[in-house]
């Protein structure tokens, strides 16, 4: 490990490793070797296309493809029907704005400040055209409070989108209350879930959302392909598609379907169902003994999310009294981010932290630790030594 002199650079003693130690499982997961095995046959053996209904390249893949329907329904406790594949979570929550939306010729939409970009944009874009848009702001742990939103709620509200499990801080919101103040006025509720789904047991049903936005990249699983969930009971949901040509996935979504990385999604999320019983408890505890070794080497750190409420893998640190883009260009032996991946090339500072009152400075001076399925004790003990060491030499 590296010594804790404040004049030792890190990477003399860092030289040794092969390559990064990875903490940036917010941003996207490896792959896991049983996903790999999987999909692997689907690319030289079984490559058929699963709308060729006369042949047996075809039924092989569409059996496939409904194998893993049903692996990605069963960690969500909900029908194999409700699952309409898309390239990702960014096209399913695209499709949950702006299909609804469209589908009701305008309306009131409300979204909080803490959402994902991928809902925050289209929502800008909607409320350009013939809809109105209400942002609820949240506390500063970045929790969005279900009465804030019941309270933004007019006549012509049609949709609320919420975040299960934001990406930057880890807060998980309370959705089932949310969720019934909705139901209770006739409004329809998405849910965007790629950060918590296979992280965090979540139910479907009993989140009594309608809508759901899934990214198989994000549970061990390949980059490309994700899902819509659509509440399939109760009065008929109606979505007008991004776009049209073929009619695949219930109409919902036409595009010849990517088998490979759909057997892909529905092994992570058949491992990840088995795993969800030791896996959490693990990566928690991980997570903590990065915390509380950071906290014991440095001073000036701030706790960024709900203290407990939380994923188990997210830790979002500012470090006081250093500049920010020095520290990530410093940690060339750690692999982290400043926030969002998705949103790493604006300079400007985190919407998120931002919405939560954390001061520029402080979220400029921000680090999002994401540790994983694959993160291991030492690797921690590596990451809170090189981390503290690099932070004391910016701070001389």
């Amino acid at each position: 490990m590296i010594p804790e002199a404040a004049d030792t650079p890190p990477q003399s003693a860092a030289t040794s490793r092969a390559r990064p130690v990875y903490l940036d499982n917010h941003a996207t997961t490896r792959v896991d070797p049983q996903v790999i095995a999987a999909m692997l046959p689907f690319f030289d053996a079984d490559y058929g296309n699963a709308a060729s209904i006369n042949h047996r390249y075809g039924w092989v893949a569409r059996e496939a493809v409904e194998r893993a329907r049903s692996d990605v329904a069963r960690l969500l406790n909900c029908p194999a029907e409700a699952i309409v594949f898309t390239s990702g979570g960014t096209e399913a929550n695209n499709l949950a704005l702006k299909g609804v939306m469209k589908a009701a010729g305008g309306g009131h939409l409300i979204v909080s400040a803490v959402e994902h970009r991928s809902i925050l944009d289209p929502a800008k874009r909607l409320s350009r055209q013939a809809c109105q848009m209400t942002v609820v702001p949240v506390d500063q742990f970045g929790h969005i409070d279900p009465q804030a939103i019941a309270a933004a709620l007019r006549p012509e509200t049609v949709l609320v989108s919420v975040i299960l499990a934001n990406n930057e801080v880890g807060t998980i919101n309370g959705l089932r209350e949310i969720a019934e103040a909705c139901r209770a006025r006739d409004v329809l509720v998405h849910c965007d879930a790629v950060q918590a789904a296979g992280r965090i047991p979540v139910d479907f049903s009993e989140l009594a959302v309608d809508l759901m936005s899934l990214s198989a990249h994000k549970l061990y699983g390949p980059k490309g392909v994700g899902a819509m969930v659509i509440r399939r009971d109760g009065r008929p949901i109606r979505l007008e598609p991004l776009f049209d040509g073929g009619g695949h996935e219930r109409r919902m979504r036409s595009g010849t379907l990517a088998v490979a990385s759909i057997v892909g999604f529905g092994t992570a999320c058949r491992v990840a169902r088995e795993s969800l019983g030791t896996e959490p408890a693990r990566i928690a505890a991980l997570r903590d003994r990065l915390w509380a070794g950071l906290s014991q080497r440095l001073d000036g750190l701030v706790l960024n999310g709900h203290p407990t409420e939380r994923l188990p893998g997210n830790l979002n640190i500012s470090f006081d009294r250093v500049d920010g883009e020095l520290l990530m260009k410093a940690l060339t032996e750690v692999a982290v981010s400043s926030g969002s991946a998705c949103t790493s090339a604006d300079p400007e500072p985190s919407h998120v932290l931002r919405a939560m009152g954390i001061p520029e400075a402080l979220s400029k001076a921000s680090l999002r630790f994401g540790l994983g399925r694959f993160t291991t004790a030492e690797e921690i003990e590596f990451a809170m030594d090189y981390v503290a060491t690099t932070v004391k030499r910016l701070r001389k």
